[in-house]
C-alpha cells in the first residue's frame, strides 16, 4: 500500500465499520469475503487501506489461510499496564 496513491481516505465511520466487521467475522474469511460482508459498499481500494492500517495498529493479522484475525483486546491491555508490563 506505501508505493500506491491513494484516491478516497477512509472516513472514521468508514474504518469504524471495518474494524466491527472484522471482529464479527474474526478467522472466518479473507480479504475479498470480508469486502463483501460489510453492511456498506465501499472502494476495495479504500478497504484494503484501512486493512493495511488495521494490520500495523496491531488490531488484525493475516493467518497462514489469509483469513483475517481480530487480535485487539483492550482489556488484556489495561491489565497489562495496571501491572507496569506497558507505559503508554
Amino acid at each position: 500500500m506505501e508505493n500506491e496513491t491513494i484516491l478516497h481516505s477512509p472516513t472514521l465511520e468508514s474504518v469504524l465499520m471495518v474494524e466491527e466487521t472484522a471482529e464479527k467475522y474474526s478467522g472466518e474469511l479473507g480479504n475479498y469475503q470480508l469486502w463483501q460482508k460489510l453492511p456498506r459498499k465501499m472502494m476495495y481500494q479504500t478497504f484494503l487501506v484501512i486493512l493495511d492500517y488495521l494490520g500495523k495498529s496491531n488490531k488484525i493479522v493475516i493467518d497462514k489461510e489469509g483469513k483475517i484475525v481480530w487480535i485487539w483486546n483492550p482489556d488484556f491491555i489495561r491489565k497489562l499496564q495496571k501491572k507496569g508490563l506497558i507505559i503508554r
